[in-house]
């Protein structure tokens, strides 16, 4: 029998006095963490916990908490425990270390060391609940001057544009990484808060389609799901070249999970593995997406605004550049904290940089050339409040997207098992005895009062600054000021330090 060389990373403890024998925490731990031994007595497998918290929150007595074992190795600075763990994982497998959720790594989060400037005497704040408050964003190309004709009247020449309620949208997460109840929570959540969800690169169900105004449709490398009637439904269309979490690496959807209407959705057999390869292979410069994006547009008859997805890293700026050149109508940048249902854990923890630099480093390269209106700039990768928000827009952004902030409005506990295909709650799984877990009904309202209450909250940091609308906020940066920062980074940020 092989050697197991790891202790399991969370013990189960269980209050034998509170523990009536309901085996509810049984019957709901998709892991099989629970089992009920012959003289009814409750016993926990800790080595198969991921510390969703699922048999925590729905034990009727309270019998239940699951902690950090404190089993330790020796110490030693350079060869961490969790480092050792790993090791003995690929030793015991020979393969490559998944992860998901996003990057938890101790790197510094900017937008905690950034502050927000508040009005006081010669520039008095503005009351939201008395006085009007803009939110309401326009995306797209802004026009560089107005056209008359020759009596006088406006040329309707805009590009087209995407109207949505709050500088807010959420991100990218496919049909088949995430459940269709979680799907549909989504659209229902974006078509009642007047927003836009993004379908991610699995294609779109069919009983979906009627919140096509409320859909941003993905085109990805593997174009899993594209046609034309998907691409003319939604509000816009966004080519995805890379994504925060896993920035220079594809796709990768288990054949487990291609079955029945994924299989149907994404337009290949089932049990097959849906793989998106890194690169386009038909993009290998500014040119070729050029050809991509006209060709969405010619599809679309030119009504449909066109979305470049890429992920933030050290040149990203110049590739932005390139990008505002194409003819794209927005640029969406995804920075490393972006979550995702499956990554290498070595490129989720060492690739790409934070979405606070790309972000600014970009918006001050694109109004350095002069070309600033030609595209909007939608940020995500780890957006977790009102304040970020705020802040993003601040340093420069039309609108932020959230993902895993939206699915913890839902139920998620960044248990970090997506891979798995097991999620307790509904969310990041196929099998159907847990998505009814998720109730479309309930996730939609949860949805739909989280992003409420980031709008309220929105309006009063812009009514304590003196800012009645988004528009006026958008590239503020002298509403910002920095606290711990090296002059080098005060410099890509475009802001002073607290004091100044």
């Amino acid at each position: 029998m092989p050697i197991n060389y790891t202790y399991p990373e969370y013990e189960v403890l269980r209050n034998d006095d509170r523990c009536i024998s309901c085996r509810v925490c049984d019957r709901q731990c998709a892991n099989e963490v629970h089992s009920c031994m012959e003289n009814k007595k409750m016993v926990s497998d800790d080595i198969k916990c991921v510390n969703c918290h699922r048999c925590v929150a729905l034990c009727p007595t309270h019998a239940l908490k699951i902690v950090k074992t404190n089993h330790t190795y020796k110490e030693n600075a350079n060869w961490s425990a969790k480092t050792i763990n790993e090791i003995y994982k690929q030793a015991g497998t020979g393969g490559v270390l998944l992860s998901s959720m996003g990057n938890p790594e101790n790197f510094p989060i900017y937008f905690d060391k950034i502050l927000i400037n508040a009005s006081q005497v010669t520039n008095p704040s503005i009351d939201p609940l008395r006085e009007p408050m803009e939110t309401k964003v326009f995306l797209g190309a802004k026009p560089q001057g107005i056209e008359r004709d020759k009596n006088g009247k406006l040329i309707p020449n805009l590009s087209p544009h995407l109207g949505i309620s709050m500088p807010v949208m959420f991100s990218a997460m496919s049909y088949g990484s995430i459940s269709y109840n979680a799907h549909e929570s989504l659209a229902r959540a974006a078509k009642e808060l007047g927003i836009l969800y993004n379908t991610g690169e699995g294609g779109l169900h069919k009983d979906l389609y009627k919140y096509g105004d409320s859909t941003i449709v993905q085109v990805a490398s593997g174009r899993f799901g594209v046609h034309k009637e998907y691409l003319n439904l939604g509000a816009a269309i966004e080519i995805k070249m890379g994504q925060g979490a896993k920035p220079g690496i594809g796709g990768h959807l288990p054949g487990e999970k291609i079955i029945g209407d994924i299989s149907k959705t994404r337009m290949i057999p089932e049990g097959s593995d849906a793989i998106s390869p890194a690169p386009h292979h038909d993009i290998y410069s500014i040119e070729d997406l050029r050809q991509l994006v006209y060709s969405l547009k010619e599809v679309t008859g030119y009504k449909k605004p066109v979305i470049v997805k890429i992920a933030a890293v050290h040149n990203v700026a110049a590739i932005a550049s390139g990008i505002a050149r194409s003819g794209a109508d927005m640029i969406a940048i995804d920075g490393f904290r972006g979550g995702t249902g499956a990554a290498p854990t070595r490129i989720r923890d060492n690739v790409g940089i934070p979405i606070e630099l790309a972000l600014a480093s970009v918006d001050t390269r694109l109004r350095n050339e002069g070309i600033r209106d030609n595209v909007s700039l939608i940020v995500g990768g780890s957006i977790r409040s009102s304040a970020d928000v705020v802040k993003a827009v601040a340093l420069g952004a039309d609108c932020v997207y959230i993902g895993t902030a939206a699915l913890l409005a839902l139920g998620c506990h960044l248990c970090r098992s997506c891979h798995t295909g097991k999620c307790n709650w509904g969310i990041a799984t196929q099998r159907e005895d847990l998505v009814k877990r998720l109730n479309p009904d309930i996730g939609a309202e949860r949805l739909v009062c989280l992003l409420t209450a980031w709008q309220h909250e929105i309006k009063e940091f812009m009514g304590g600054m003196g800012i009645n609308s988004i528009e006026a906020l958008r590239g503020n940066r002298l509403m910002l000021r920095g606290v711990g920062l090296n002059e080098k980074e005060l410099e890509i940020l475009g802001i002073k330090h607290a004091g100044e």
